[in-house]
């Protein structure tokens, strides 16, 4: 899958977050390093939404932009 994400450059490194994941944001010293860390963050992100939502009536939907 794909994901948008934003970079945040400062002069600490970089900050990543992803578009529609509210809280699932990373770093690194460099932007290649922040987008790798950003990539672990993704997996364990929807790792925590899947247990979470097990329990739930989930459906899905599409919708033409």
């Amino acid at each position: 899958m794909q994901y948008k994400i934003a970079l945040h450059q400062s002069e600490e490194g970089f900050a990543v977050s992803v578009l529609g994941m509210p809280g699932c944001w990373s770093q690194g010293a460099t932007e290649a390093e922040a987008v790798a860390n950003m990539k672990d963050a993704i997996r364990e992100y929807v790792d925590v939404a899947d247990v979470q939502l097990r329990s739930e009536c989930i459906r899905q939907i599409e919708i033409s932009i």
